[in-house]
């Protein structure tokens, strides 16, 4: 039997974007769709919330971008190695419950939480179309996975290497302008991606519900990085959501917030490289 929290399997699905599937029974059986872990990768480590992208067995799977510090020495612990915390499931399930006909979009690492978006939906008997955008050809994960989660997939690449050519919005408009009516929309992914989806959704009066995980740090609450004003409230992602009523955001307030940390997370991701380099020339 594996130790607990032991990376059991662990997959490079594309240079920076790694999955990992970790042993934690409890955790596997209680996750719902939408619900987040916190986990360190060491005593000394960060905490990192990331969204449960599917369960299997006794495992649950996890995928991160090796954004930071943090992500990439999670990357370092290798297939067998332990994590040091696997907390969870945190946050509200994504509403599924009543829905007849949906389109989850998704957007680059996105795809992995709308994934299992499609899946519950699709297992409770809607009919999905899963829309799933990518810069370039190169970077697409997890297709063969969304294939089989929903009834109709459409891939986009902005630069047309691969299926659609253009945005997951375009997609989107594309299938609502041909008559496809949905009771609900699903976005994950960018801020940006977010808050056009809704734009053209909300000209069609269709419900909206986005999940605002790009935004969450500690996973509590407490940072007040994860705070987001919907209908002119304040909440709290991490323990309010992630989901939430994507027409009542104010996505302008939450973009410009989100990328005041950039600067930092790349500060710590070149630190991270040079102490390696370091390390390797030793």
């Amino acid at each position: 039997m594996p130790e607990q929290y032991e990376i059991v399997r662990k997959r490079a699905l594309t240079p920076d974007i790694t999955s990992i599937s970790v042993y934690a029974p409890l955790i596997a059986r209680k996750a719902r769709a939408g619900q987040f872990i916190i986990l360190r990768a060491g005593h000394d480590g960060e905490r990192i919330p990331l969204t449960v992208s599917s369960t299997q067995g006794d495992l649950v799977t996890v995928v991160f971008q090796k954004v930071g510090d943090s992500t990439m020495t999670l990357d370092e612990i290798p297939e067998g190695g332990c994590l040091t915390d696997f907390v969870g499931p945190l946050g509200l399930p994504t509403p599924v419950d009543g829905v007849k006909r949906a389109a989850v979009v998704g957007g680059g690492l996105g795809c992995a939480i709308a994934l299992p978006v499609a899946k519950a939906l699709h297992d409770a008997g809607a009919q999905v179309d899963l829309i799933g955008g990518f810069r370039t050809k190169d970077i697409v994960i997890l297709e063969e996975d969304m294939a089989r989660a929903c009834d109709n997939l459409y891939i986009c690449t902005d630069d047309g290497s691969y299926g659609y050519s253009g945005f997951t919005t375009g997609k989107l408009e594309e299938l609502l302008r041909s008559g496809e009516k949905y009771d609900r929309v699903y976005a994950i992914g960018p801020l940006v991606m977010m808050k056009f989806v809704c734009r053209l959704t909300k000209g069609y009066d269709i419900p909206t519900i986005v999940s605002m995980n790009p935004i969450m740090i500690d996973g509590t609450g407490m940072c007040g990085c994860c705070r987001v004003t919907v209908d002119g409230q304040v909440k709290f992602a991490c323990v309010d959501g992630p989901d939430f009523d994507g027409h009542k955001i104010d996505f302008d307030e939450t973009i410009a917030r989100a990328a005041t940390y950039k600067e930092f997370e790349q500060r710590r991701r070149e630190n991270h490289k040079c102490r390696l380099e370091g390390m390797n020339n030793g």
